[in-house]
């Protein structure tokens, strides 16, 4: 078995089922939504994606102070106060669905506890990612973490003014956060390139986990290194994922294209995870960073 000193995972849908959270979450608040305020889902759902699209997520935490019909019918009302019942609706499927893969912390420590170096690189924003990671107990098992920056609050809104907790709390006690350049999405191999040159990484010890052929595992296959695609974790042909594509801040064209694209049929992975994470440990050997053969 090859030797491996470097494990660069992505997040969303490889180590836990981010569909299955923000569906469960989502669809929750968007039903509550409609009961509150009467408006029917069909009016709501392409205002939503419009807001998704100017923010570039479809996590947008002010996304009921901008949504055109939910802003006239509140009225000189606080959003947060007409529709408190959707936004506790939200939390409590968050809460109730966040959690890893089976077989996920186990790998991860067993190969934390090897010496492994662990990178974690996602395309979901600082915040929204920052705090699955918490919640998760990944800080600090995930050695550096490179994700987007945030994006811009609402005017008139300060950060400060909507932390329940003191900074620290927000922040990593343990893993080292990085942010990715604007501009750079996956499969582009620049930021590979850039977590290669800032920690020093060996191409012939390292291995890169996802969930997506033509994102995760075309852009490992690019810049040379072994691709492992995290099967278990497909979600495209999920029921649930098409109330994603209808407020998605991916443009039509992605979404278009996304259907029509026979992913197996273009990229090739090293090695497929069929059912589990920990598949991982069979086919690789795995031993501390920075040591010499």
């Amino acid at each position: 078995m090859r030797r491996v000193t470097t494990l660069i995972t992505d997040l969303d849908n490889t180590l836990f089922d981010w569909v299955n959270i923000w569906f469960q979450s989502f669809n929750a608040m968007l039903c509550e939504v409609v009961e509150v305020s009467g408006i029917p889902r069909d009016i709501l759902l392409p205002e939503i994606s419009e807001v998704h699209q100017k923010h570039g997520t479809s996590e947008y935490s002010f996304l009921l102070e901008e949504v055109p019909s939910l802003v006239e019918f509140a009225g000189d009302r606080p959003s947060s106060e007409v529709f408190a019942s959707a936004i506790d609706a939200f939390r409590i499927q968050r809460r109730r669905h966040m959690c890893l893969y089976p077989t996920v912390a186990e790998t991860l420590l067993k190969l934390k506890g090897a010496g492994v170096r662990i990178v974690a690189y996602t395309e979901s924003m600082a915040f929204y990612s920052g705090y699955r990671i918490r919640k998760l107990g990944l800080d600090g098992v995930l050695d550096h973490i490179y994700c987007p920056g945030d994006h811009v609050l609402p005017t008139g809104i300060d950060r400060e003014d909507i932390r329940k907790y003191p900074p620290e709390h927000y922040e990593f006690k343990y893993s080292k956060q990085r942010f990715i350049e604007p501009g750079h999405t996956k499969p582009s191999p620049e930021v590979l390139g850039d977590i290669f040159d800032e920690l020093d990484l060996n191409a012939n010890e390292t291995i890169y986990v996802g969930d997506s052929l033509m994102k995760d595992i075309a852009m490992a296959n690019d810049f040379g290194i072994d691709g492992i695609w995290a099967k278990y974790g497909r979600a495209q042909h999920r029921e649930e994922y098409e109330l994603l594509r209808a407020v998605t801040h991916w443009t039509k064209e992605v979404v278009e294209r996304e259907k029509k694209i026979n992913e197996r049929d273009h990229v090739k992975p090293t090695l497929t995870l069929e059912s589990t994470f920990s598949e991982i440990l069979k086919n690789y050997s795995f031993e501390p960073f920075g040591t010499k053969k």
